[in-house]
């Protein structure tokens, strides 16, 4: 999550409109606060309106920036921009108290209503507007700017050292850090990168770091990038030692005398005749690789593969002929009959339950990714007829020679024909099944093949440590979790493995990746009752996460796509042998 251009994406496609977004956008965020404090450690959160609900939801947070009433942040946003709506957005101001994630135990500095057309259409793409939200009182203002970004998939990665930097401390040397700028068309400039800090030192090694390309340049080689030198000071206030500019196409040359740049400090320039400079900074390694999508490994053959299993009654489905992948359902606290309507699994003979909607709306998009839709499907967790056996492994459809069931219909079909025959079997322990996937994942991690779990729960479960440890060592693992919650309980326990905020651990190790994504399914449900408005809010916000969390997989083992397999139509066929 800690991406320099971006906290969070909005998907390419809405189902719901079909609408295709005209270009992305990055928006850059500063401050110029009046009433907080000289140490404030301040935190901007945007939030987007949905179009159909009008409801507000957290998009992205920026860094928090310590000690400092005018911060200028480093983490974008970037959004989808369509010319042709009205895209409401929000930005809450904050000064962070402490660890907790819980916006409502810090100090709310003011808000900022506006659209994205609003800051785009403003000159140069940069507005100012007054912060409001505390009655009778100035708070200060939010800067916002948005660039159009270049379609460069382009990450460079580069590392650099300093020699003989002005010595900035009293009693020590220099804690010296670098801030990279990018130049703008209207001549001002962009922070994009802030290295970290290296302390006690005139001749600092920094650590190599990688940006997208457009984030240094936006596509334009010849672009100036501005990199001003601090020595870091602990109440804010940090020294200035100088700067130096340089370009995208400078840098390409790599490491060379032509990149070794003198840090002038204007000011002390102008004082001292027989100033020089405020030491040197050296480029010592540069490279550049393209940022793979999601639809490059797709195209390449990384297959998607959907178990989708019930912790109470389990539904196992894998596509022997692409790779294996879940999608789980766990038990209800009213187990019960599922023909009583005080059950969660209530099959009511006009409208589906909530866990076939929420089935059904994941279930119709990820099968488009196997060629057959044909799933062979398993139960796990209940007992069975005649004599009550509880088995962990059974064929819904109830033939053993041929499980497979026909697409999502066929498997909602044996799904509902399972509840009718067998009894629902506790307790609600989810780590089985993320243990149960991981083995899978666990034998196939080439990039061939990819692994979603989606687990469907009224929020309750018996294994909360357990099911933390599967899922920080799955983190390792070619796979995603999807949780949807049902029913109207509280979800205190999945939002606590969502990890969004703070990332899962379990013995004091963390999760490598955040692979978890959890929504309440009653936050889709159209008020008109319009069901298969429901499903398609849904699956566009529980998938959302999906692509990102594949390439992050495939990013961190070095897996690049495979070539696109040639594929011939009848109007291109390799020639035969004449008869």
């Amino acid at each position: 999550m800690d991406k320099v251009e971006a906290t969070a994406t909005v998907r390419d496609f809405d189902p719901l409109s079909g609408s295709i977004p005209a270009t992305k956008v990055e928006i850059t965020v500063s401050c110029r606060l009046v009433h907080a404090g000289a140490d404030a450690a301040v935190l901007v959160v945007l939030y987007t309106q949905g179009v159909e609900s009008k409801q507000w939801r957290e998009f992205g947070r920026t860094e928090v920036i310590d000690n400092t009433l005018n911060p200028d942040f480093v983490r974008k946003f970037i959004l989808d921009y369509f010319f042709e709506e009205k895209q409401n957005l929000r930005f809450d101001v904050y000064d962070i108290d402490s660890k907790s994630p819980d916006l409502a135990k810090h100090d709310f500095l003011g808000q900022v209503h506006c659209t994205l057309g609003e800051i785009v259409g403003s000159p140069a793409s940069r507005l100012e507007k007054p912060l409001g939200g505390i009655p009778g009182k100035k708070c200060g203002s939010i800067v916002l700017s948005a660039e159009e970004l270049g379609n460069c998939r382009d990450y460079a990665t580069m590392q650099f050292c300093a020699n003989k930097l002005d010595k900035k401390d009293f009693f020590g040397k220099s804690d010296p850090f670098m801030v990279f700028y990018r130049s703008n068309e209207d001549g001002t400039f962009t922070i994009c990168h802030k290295t970290e800090v290296v302390k006690n030192t005139l001749n600092p090694v920094w650590q190599a770091f990688s940006i997208p390309v457009r984030g240094l340049c936006n596509g334009d080689y010849d672009r100036t990038i501005k990199v001003e030198v601090y020595d870091w000071d602990r109440d804010g206030s940090h020294d200035f030692i100088g700067e130096f500019t340089t370009s995208y196409k400078e840098l390409c040359r790599g490491q060379s005398q032509l990149n070794a740049y003198e840090v002038v400090n204007a000011k002390k320039k102008l004082k001292k005749k027989r100033y020089i400079n405020s030491g040197t900074v050296s480029l010592l390694s540069f490279s550049v690789e393209s940022e793979h999508t999601f639809l490059d490994y797709i195209k390449g053959g990384t297959s998607n593969f959907y178990e989708l299993i019930s912790l109470e009654l389990q539904l196992s489905v894998w596509s022997p002929s692409h790779g294996f992948a879940s999608l789980t359902l766990t038990s209800p606290v009213l187990k019960g009959n599922p023909s009583q309507s005080t059950s969660l699994h209530y099959m009511n003979p006009y409208q589906m339950n909530a866990y076939a909607m929420a089935l059904k709306a994941v279930g119709e998009i990820i099968q488009d990714y196997d060629s057959d839709k044909m799933f062979p499907a398993l139960g796990f967790g209940a007992k069975l007829p005649p004599d009550g056996r509880v088995s962990h492994e059974f064929p819904l459809n109830g033939n053993i020679e041929n499980p497979y069931c026909n697409g999502m219909e066929g498997i909602l079909e044996a799904y509902h024909q399972s509840l009718k025959t067998v009894q629902l079997y506790g307790p609600t322990n989810f780590s089985p099944v993320v243990n149960h996937v991981a083995r899978y994942a666990a034998a196939v991690q080439d990039g061939s093949q990819y692994f979603v779990l989606l687990i469907i729960t009224d929020g309750v479960i018996s294994d909360m440590a357990q099911t933390k440890e599967a899922i920080v060592n799955a983190a390792k693992l070619p796979m995603s979790i999807i949780i949807v919650g049902v029913g109207q309980a509280e979800f205190d326990a999945m939002v606590e493995l969502d990890g969004d905020d703070i990332r899962i651990s379990s013995r004091g190790k963390l999760a490598e990746r955040d692979i978890v994504q959890f929504v309440p399914f009653r936050d889709y449900m159209d008020r008109t009752g319009n069901h298969v408005l429901s499903m398609a809010r849904l699956a566009k916000d529980v998938l959302a996460e999906i692509p990102d969390q594949l390439i992050s997989y495939m990013k961190s083992r070095g897996i690049k796509p495979k070539p696109v397999p040639l594929v011939y139509s009848t109007s291109n066929q390799p020639p035969t042998n004449p008869v």
